[in-house]
């Protein structure tokens, strides 16, 4: 028996709609789903009554399988001939590992291919009626993670650059570690009255927004009980967003 193939897909930011139209099909074609936490579980209806689906999603706290493992997993099942698919929340090159796991995938001599997502940096954000580009507000993106602290001596992500930008930036993974990533910002020349929101759950019916300043968004979100997964965007664009705020359920 040949290899199989393992299709790495972005399921999209939360809302099963929004997984594109390839990356459905090959959830009802697929022998085996290999699927992360945040991954909608609704989609997973979709799959065949056979199939077999994993679940190796990691979170602050626990792990179902640590990513040594999932390219193991992902190499064994191909091997045995199977259709995989590995399906993973947003894109699976964004901030995802997708490339990590199709490098391990390329050196086995498995086949592979790459079905892009729609990725909670862009989505979200749009959930929440904040353009991250808006013309006179910004016209610049900077996508960042928030897992790394910003005190670290080797981070890397140029936090000291980013407190001098004047275009959008949006921190994904950031929860954990926004009060220091914005006194790190703060400390290096961003000013407090800076724009900002923190986007909960975005796309879900469950989204929650918290709309404020650097100076006050950690405060206000504590308040609100937010906690991961969230999505922070500062910049002037967020101003606008509660007059184009067709989706949200809650807003603080």
């Amino acid at each position: 028996m040949g290899y199989g193939i393992v299709y790495l897909v972005g399921a999209g930011p939360g809302d099963p709609d929004l997984i594109s139209v390839k990356g459905l099909s090959i959830i009802q074609i697929a022998d085996v789903i290999v699927f992360d936490r945040l991954v909608d579980k609704r989609l997973l209806d979709n799959a065949r009554n056979d199939a077999i689906l994993i679940d190796v999603g990691k979170g602050r706290d626990f792990k179902h399988m640590d990513q040594i493992s999932i390219n193991e997993l992902l190499v064994s099942e191909a091997t045995k001939g199977r259709t995989v698919l590995r399906l993973k929340g947003g894109d699976p090159f964004i901030f995802g590992r997708g490339s990590e796991e199709a490098m391990v995938l390329s050196d086995k001599g498995i086949r592979f291919e790459i079905v892009p997502g729609v990725s909670s940096a862009m989505a979200v954000p749009a959930y929440a009626g904040i353009p991250l580009t808006h013309r006179g507000l910004s016209s610049k993106i900077t996508i960042v993670t928030g897992s790394q602290d910003p005190n670290k001596n080797q981070s890397d992500v140029d936090w000291e650059s980013l407190a001098l930008d004047k275009g959008t930036i949006v921190i994904l993974m950031g929860w954990d570690n926004l009060k220091e990533i914005l006194f790190y910002l703060t400390s290096n020349g961003m000013p407090e009255e800076t724009l900002a929101a923190v986007i909960q759950w975005g796309t879900e019916p469950y989204q929650t927004v918290v709309r404020g300043t650097v100076g006050t968004i950690y405060q206000k979100s504590l308040e609100a009980s937010i906690t991961a997964p969230a999505t922070v965007v500062l910049g002037k664009v967020v101003g606008i967003s509660s007059q184009i705020d067709w989706f949200n359920v809650e807003t603080v």
